[in-house]
C-alpha cells in the first residue's frame, strides 16, 4: 500500500470527510501562507482533511435558541483536528519522514505588522484544501464539499515525504452555486457582492468574493458588534454598534478600537475561549454566520439564512446572562437599560 493510501485510510478512519495532497510545486506562487517551509523548512508536501460540524447544533445557534452547544461543538472539532495533524506528522515520523503538525485555528503570524487585525494564518488550510482538491472555494472564502457545504473544519500536516500531489476539484465538482446567501449572513457586509478576488496556486487560479475590508470581519465575528445595520437582527454578540463605512478605513478602525476597550469591561458570558489577538479577555462564539449557514444546498442554506433572519437581536444582563427580543421590543429595551451598562455596546 502507498504512503498516500495509508494516510488516507489513517484519517479516513478517524472520521475525515475528504483528504488530499498538495507539494511546494502545487503552491507555487501563492501567497505568503501557502509556504509550507515556513512551519517546516524541509516541507516538501503537505496532507490536507477535513471534519464536519454538527448540523443541528448550528441551526439551534442561527435560530437563537441555544449558543453553548454550537461553540463547543466549534471548539472541540477544532481540538480534534489540531490532534489528528499531530497524530499524523507522528505516524510520518516512525515511517522516516519528518513531519509537523498545525493548529486547526488561532495560529498567526505574529512578526507582521498589525498582525491583530490582519491575522495572517502560519499556514492557510484553505489553500491547500482547494489546491489538494479536498474542497472548494464558496463565495464567502470558506472551503466547502458537495452536499455538505462549509460547515467544516479543515486540517494540515506538512511533511518532508514526496506525496504525489492530487488535483484541485472541477468547476462542476463545486459546492458553491454562487447563489451568495452567505453574504447575506454577515452582518458586518464583509463580502463584496459582485466584486471577485483571485489566488493563483500551482498554476491554477480560484476566485471568491472581494473582501469591502477584512476588519468588518474583525469587528463582528470577533464579538465586539453584532447588530445589523437594518436593526433587525443580530449575531449572538450584544454589541450594538453603528459601524462605519468601510471606505472610511481610519474611521472604522477607531469605532472598532472604540468597541474593543469597552469589550473588555463587559460581564462575562457563559462558555468561551481564549484568543491570541485579545489576551486579556475571553472570545466566544457569536458568529461565523458566513461559513455555517451554507450546507451544501440551496435550499436548507436559505432556511438557515431565514433562520438567522428572524432570530430576533441579543442583548445582555449585568450578570453576563443573554437573551433575544424582537428587533423592536429589543431597542426599546435597551434603551431603557441603566446607562453604564448601555455605553459598554454602543
Amino acid at each position: 500500500m502507498s504512503l498516500e493510501k495509508r494516510i488516507e485510510e489513517f484519517l479516513r478512519e478517524r472520521g475525515a470527510l475528504r483528504v488530499g495532497f498538495a507539494t511546494l510545486e502545487t503552491l507555487a506562487g501563492g501567497p505568503p501562507s501557502a509556504d509550507l517551509t515556513y512551519r517546516l523548512p524541509s516541507a516538501r508536501s503537505a496532507v490536507s482533511f477535513a471534519l464536519p460540524l454538527n448540523r443541528d447544533h448550528i441551526r439551534a445557534f442561527l435560530a437563537k435558541q441555544d449558543r453553548s452547544p454550537h461553540e463547543q461543538d466549534n471548539i472541540g472539532t477544532n481540538f480534534r483536528v489540531t490532534n489528528l495533524s499531530w497524530e499524523l506528522a507522528a505516524l510520518l515520523k516512525k515511517e522516516g519522514h519528518e513531519a509537523k503538525g498545525c493548529a486547526a485555528n488561532t495560529k498567526y503570524r505574529t512578526e507582521l505588522p498589525n498582525w491583530q487585525i490582519e491575522l495572517h494564518p502560519d499556514i492557510s488550510h484553505r489553500y491547500l484544501a482547494v489546491r489538494s482538491g479536498v474542497g472548494s472555494f464558496g463565495w464567502s472564502g470558506n472551503v466547502g464539499i458537495k452536499g455538505i457545504g462549509a460547515a467544516i473544519i479543515l486540517g494540515s500536516t506538512l511533511t518532508a515525504a514526496e506525496l504525489t500531489p492530487t488535483a484541485p476539484l472541477t468547476e462542476a465538482e463545486s459546492f458553491c452555486d454562487k447563489c451568495k446567501l452567505c453574504a447575506s449572513a454577515c452582518a458586518g457586509e464583509m463580502m463584496s457582492k459582485d466584486q471577485e478576488t483571485n489566488v493563483t496556486l500551482g498554476g491554477c487560479a480560484f476566485a471568491f468574493a472581494a473582501r469591502n475590508e477584512i476588519a468588518l470581519c474583525e469587528f463582528v465575528c470577533g464579538g465586539f458588534t453584532g447588530l445589523h445595520r437594518s436593526r433587525r437582527w443580530s449575531t449572538w454578540s450584544p454589541g450594538r454598534f453603528t459601524i462605519p463605512d468601510y471606505r472610511d478605513r481610519d474611521k472604522l478602525l477607531a469605532e472598532f478600537f472604540r468597541a474593543v476597550s469597552l469589550y473588555g469591561r463587559r460581564p462575562p458570558m457563559p462558555g468561551g475561549y481564549s484568543h491570541p489577538a485579545v489576551p486579556d479577555a475571553k472570545q466566544y462564539m457569536t458568529c461565523g454566520n458566513c461559513q455555517i449557514v451554507c450546507f451544501g444546498n440551496k435550499k436548507e442554506t436559505a432556511e438557515n439564512v431565514k433562520l438567522l433572519h428572524s432570530s430576533g437581536c441579543v442583548l445582555q444582563r449585568p450578570d453576563g446572562s443573554l437573551f433575544t427580543l424582537p428587533p423592536d421590543e429589543a431597542e426599546m429595551v435597551f434603551e431603557e437599560m441603566d446607562p453604564e451598562h448601555k455605553k459598554l455596546y454602543c
